[in-house]
């Protein structure tokens, strides 16, 4: 998908070490799809150049049998999968996604074994199919912004889709420019 790449690299700021490779998509309040309504979605693109992500303001009332962590959900894709989104130090062990620098998306399960905090973990993901996204984006379902840390690992989601089309709003009332998010591979 090179509009993921493109958004990305117009919003990419040179004192990150790592360009990220995520943006936020925010449901817009007409979204009638039930799967996505009123979400706030990280996504990511793979290195096949499929786009995949979490609803990241979707706690559910399951806990992790082993660490005691709630799951949130995340996503209609593979709803019995479990996703970590993860802070490594280093290149994790096995197979994830990098979205920010530092910050890792897996579904490997020696991965789950291995997290210490911050993390969060997910029961499935959101997908989308070659060009849907860009169809989606197109009829005017989804606000794009940056993905940032603090968004990705805080504690209490239950307010976050609105707080940002707050944000949204008072960013378009100031005559500002549609923020660019950021992704570049």
């Amino acid at each position: 998908m090179r509009w993921l790449a493109a958004l990305l690299a117009a919003g990419w700021t040179a004192c990150m070490a790592e360009p990220p490779n995520a943006i936020l998509l925010v449901a817009k309040p007409g979204l009638a799809d039930p799967n996505f309504s009123r979400t706030v979605v990280l996504v990511t693109q793979t290195e096949d150049a499929s786009t995949v992500g979490v609803i990241l303001n979707r706690p559910a009332t399951v806990r992790h049998e082993r660490t005691g962590e709630p799951i949130y959900s995340g996503g209609p894709v593979m709803p019995r999968t479990i996703v970590a989104l993860f802070r490594a130090e280093g290149v994790p062990p096995a197979p994830s996604f990098q979205v920010l620098q530092g910050i890792y998306l897996s579904m490997h399960p020696a991965i789950v074994e291995q997290l210490r905090s911050p993390y969060r973990l997910y029961s499935g993901f959101a997908g989308w199919m070659p060009g849907q996204l860009e169809n989606e984006i197109a009829r005017d379902g989804w606000y794009l912004l940056p993905a940032s840390e603090e968004l990705l690992f805080r504690r209490d989601t239950s307010g976050m889709w609105e707080e940002l089309l707050d944000r949204l709003s008072a960013h378009r009332t100031r005559g500002a420019a549609r923020p660019q998010p950021v992704f570049q591979r």
